[in-house]
C-alpha cells in the first residue's frame, strides 16, 4: 500500500497561503504593485515611444496628420488597452491561475486536466503558444532599445549614425550580465517605472489641457468609422495598432511573482491612466505641430528634456527587455517540466526567490537573435513591420484555452462561456488578421523562429513517447523480476541502491545490467522515478509516495510541480518521516545512459529521428539536473535505436 506524509493542513489551503499578496497589508499590497510595475508592465509601459507613431504611418501620412486619421488612432489604441489588457488579461484572465500561477503553459496544464483523455489538441495550442512568445521574447529588446536611442536624433542629428552600434552595445551588455541574476537589480525596476509612468503621463496631461478636444478620442465611434471609411489602410493601421498592447500577455505570465490584486491595482490605478494621458497628448501634439509627426513621443518634452528623457527611455526599455528575457527562462523551465523540450541547464541565481534563474544556451541563444534583427532592420520602424504577429497569434492560443477552462474548470454553462470568451477572440482574430499582412515586411521573422521551436517541441514529446513505449515493450515486469530474485538472491552488498527509471512498473536498465556484470544485489533496493505534476508546485506532503514490491525492493515516486527544479537528495530526506533510514553515503544512484542511433524503420521520418537525438545528446546530464552528488552515481551504458 502507498504512504505519504499526512500533511498539516490542506493542499490547497496550504497553496493559496503562499500566493503573493494572500494575506498582505494595505502597504504590503503597494510594494508588491510597485513590483509589477517594474517586471510586468516594462514592455507595455515602453509601447508609447513607437505605437502612436507607427499608427500615423500606416494612415499614410508622411508629413502631416487628418484629424480624422488622429482621433481614428487614438480611439482605437484606446479601446485595445480597454479591452484587450484591461478586460481580457486583468479582468478575466487573472481569475484563471494554477495555484497562483499563470501563463500559457499553466493554462494548458489546466485545460488539460479539465479535457482528461482528449489533450492532444490543447497540447499542439500550448506548443504554438510558447514558441510563439520565443519570437516575442526577441523582437521586444530590439525594438525596445532601438527606439529609445532613436531619441538622441531628436537631441542631435549628429548622432544619428550611432544608434544602432550603441544598441548594440546596450544589449550585449544586457545580456553579459544575466548570470549575475536579477534579484539585486529587481528590487530597483519598480521605482524607476513608477518615475517613467509620472514622466510620460506629466506631458501628456499638459498637452490634453492644451487641447481639451482630444479628450473626444475616447469614443470609440472614432476608431470604428475609421477602420468603416478605410478599407486596407484601416487593416494597415489596425496591425499597427495593436503595438500599444504588446506585452499585455506579461500580465498573465507574472501573476505568481505578484498576485492578482497588486497587478491590477497597478494597472487601473496608474499605468493605464499614466499610458492614455500619454496618448492623447501625443495626438494633441500632431495635432498642434503637424512636425511632430517625425518623433511624437520626445518632441511632448522640451528642449531641455529631452536627453533626460532619452536616457529614461533607455533604462526603461532595458527593464522591459529584462522582464522578457526573464520570461523567456521561466516559460523554458516550464516546458521542460511539462516534457515538451529536454533537460537544459537552469542555475538558481538567488537563495530567496526560487524563480531567479539564468539558463545560459536560452541565453545565447536570445542574444545572437536579438543582434541579428537589429543587423537586419536597424530601426524600430522597420522592426515594427516583425512585431504583432507572434504577440496577436499568442493572444489567440490564450483565448481558445480560456474557453475550456472558462467551461470546464469554472462549470460555466456552454452559453455563458461563449458570450464571455467569443467577444474575445473575435477581437484577437482580428487584430491577428491585420497583423498577417506585415509578413513579407518582416512577420514572417517571429513565424520561422516559432515554426522551429514547434518542431523542436513536437519532436522531443513525440520521440520521448516512442521512446519510452519501446524500452517498455522490452522490459521485464519489475514484480516479476523481484519474485525470481527472492526466489533465487543473489549475493548481498551493504547499503542502499536506488535505480532511476521513467518507468516504475518495469525493471530498470540499470538494474539488469548490474546484475548482468555485477552478479549482486544490495540490501535494499529502490526503484526511483520522478512524476512532473500539473500544478505548478507540490507541496513537501505531496512529494515522497513509497510502495513495497518486496522484502528488500520498494517503488518510490518523488512528485514536482512544472515550476520547480527537482532536488532528488533532498526529496528523499522526506522519506525518513515514512520510515525510511535515507543515508546518502551508504546510497549509490544507478542511472542508465542511453545511446541513440536511429531504427531502419521508425514511426518518426529520418529527418525528425536525427533531431530527436540531437536534443537528446544537448540534453543536460541527469545527474546534474536531479542535483545528485557526483559522488554517489554510478552510469551504466546502453544503445537504443528510435
Amino acid at each position: 500500500m502507498s504512504q505519504s506524509v499526512a500533511a498539516p493542513r490542506g493542499g490547497a489551503e496550504a497553496e493559496k497561503a503562499a500566493r503573493p499578496g494572500a494575506g498582505q497589508t494595505a502597504a504590503g499590497l503597494v510594494g508588491l504593485a510597485v513590483g509589477s510595475i517594474g517586471v510586468v508592465y516594462g514592455d507595455i509601459g515602453t509601447s508609447p515611444l513607437y505605437a502612436f507613431h507607427e499608427a500615423i504611418r500606416a494612415t499614410g501620412a508622411e508629413q502631416a496628420a487628418t484629424s480624422e486619421a488622429v482621433f481614428g488612432v487614438l480611439s482605437l489604441i484606446l479601446w485595445a488597452l480597454i479591452f484587450i489588457v484591461t478586460f481580457k488579461y486583468v479582468l478575466v484572465l487573472l481569475r484563471a491561475d494554477n495555484n497562483g500561477e499563470g501563463g500559457t503553459l499553466t493554462l494548458m496544464a489546466l485545460a488539460r486536466n479539465a479535457m482528461g483523455e482528449n489533450t492532444a489538441a490543447v497540447v499542439m495550442l500550448g506548443i504554438i503558444g510558447a514558441a510563439l512568445f520565443f519570437g516575442d521574447s526577441l523582437i521586444t529588446p530590439a525594438i525596445s532599445v532601438l527606439s529609445a536611442v532613436e531619441g538622441l536624433k531628436i537631441v542631435t542629428p549628429v548622432l544619428g549614425p550611432y544608434i544602432v552600434p550603441l544598441t548594440v552595445t546596450i544589449l550585449v551588455g544586457l545580456f553579459a550580465v544575466q548570470w549575475r541574476g536579477t534579484a539585486r537589480v529587481a528590487s530597483l525596476f519598480g521605482p524607476i517605472m513608477v518615475v517613467w509612468f509620472a514622466a510620460i503621463a506629466l506631458p501628456g496631461a499638459y498637452w490634453m489641457v492644451a487641447h481639451p478636444g482630444i479628450i473626444s478620442a475616447l469614443n470609440p465611434a472614432y476608431g470604428l468609422l475609421f477602420l468603416a471609411g478605410h478599407g486596407m489602410v484601416g487593416v494597415l493601421t489596425l496591425g499597427a495598432v495593436f503595438l500599444a498592447v504588446t506585452g499585455a500577455e506579461a500580465l498573465y505570465a507574472d501573476l505568481g511573482h505578484f498576485g492578482r490584486l497588486p497587478i491590477q491595482g497597478a494597472w487601473l490605478g496608474f499605468v493605464f491612466p499614466a499610458l492614455a494621458l500619454n496618448y492623447l497628448g501625443q495626438g494633441a501634439l500632431v495635432l498642434a505641430d503637424p512636425k511632430a509627426l517625425e518623433n511624437p513621443f520626445f518632441l511632448l518634452y522640451p528642449d531641455w528634456a529631452q536627453l533626460p528623457m532619452v536616457v529614461l527611455a533607455t533604462v526603461a526599455t532595458i527593464i522591459a527587455s529584462q522582464a522578457v528575457i526573464t520570461g523567456a527562462y521561466s516559460l523554458t523551465r516550464q516546458a521542460i517540466g511539462l516534457g515538451l523540450l529536454p533537460r537544459l541547464e537552469i542555475r538558481h541565481t538567488s537563495e530567496e526567490h526560487e524563480g531567479q534563474i539564468y539558463m545560459p544556451r536560452i541565453n545565447a541563444g536570445l542574444l545572437v537573435g536579438v543582434l541579428l534583427l537589429v543587423a537586419l532592420f536597424r530601426s524600430s520602424s522597420a522592426l515594427a513591420s516583425a512585431y504583432g504577429i507572434a504577440v496577436t497569434g499568442t493572444m489567440v492560443v490564450t483565448a481558445i484555452m480560456a474557453f475550456i477552462v472558462v467551461h470546464k474548470v469554472w462549470n460555466w454553462s456552454l452559453a455563458a462561456s461563449m458570450a464571455l470568451i467569443v467577444p474575445i477572440v473575435l477581437v484577437d482574430a482580428t487584430f491577428l488578421t491585420a497583423n498577417l499582412f506585415k509578413i513579407i515586411e518582416g512577420g514572417w521573422v517571429p513565424l520561422a523562429l516559432a515554426g522551429v521551436v514547434m518542431v523542436i517541441m513536437y519532436t522531443w514529446r513525440r520521440g520521448s513517447k516512442l521512446l519510452f513505449d519501446k524500452t517498455r515493450r522490452q522490459e521485464t515486469p519489475l514484480t516479476e523480476l523481484v519474485a525470481m530474485l527472492e526466489k533465487k538472491p543473489p549475493q548481498r552488498v551493504s547499503g542502499t541502491a536506488v535505480f532511476l527509471t521513467s518507468d516504475p512498473f518495469s525493471a530498470p536498465t540499470a538494474l539488469m545490467h548490474s546484475l548482468k556484470h555485477y552478479k549482486v544485489l544490495h540490501e535494499k533496493n529502490v526503484i526511483l522515478s520522478i512524476e512532473t505534476d500539473h500544478r505548478p508546485r507540490v507541496p513537501p506532503e505531496e512529494r515522497v509516495r513509497i510502495e513495497p514490491v518486496g522484502q528488500t525492493f520498494s517503488r518510490v515516486t518523488l512528485r514536482f510541480g512544472y515550476m520547480e527544479r527537482p532536488n532528488v537528495p533532498q526529496a528523499l530526506g522526506i522519506a525518513r518521516k515514512l520510515g525510511w533510514l535515507y543515508d546518502i553515503m551508504s546510497t549509490s544512484f544507478f542511472v542508465s545512459r542511453r545511446k541513440l542511433r536511429p531504427a531502419a524503420r521508425s514511426s518518426m521520418p529520418l529527418w525528425q529521428d536525427r533531431l530527436f537525438i540531437s536534443l537528446a545528446r544537448a540534453a543536460n546530464d541527469a545527474t546534474d539536473y536531479f542535483q545528485i552528488p557526483t559522488g554517489r552515481v554510478v552510469e551504466v551504458g546502453t544503445q537504443v535505436t528510435i
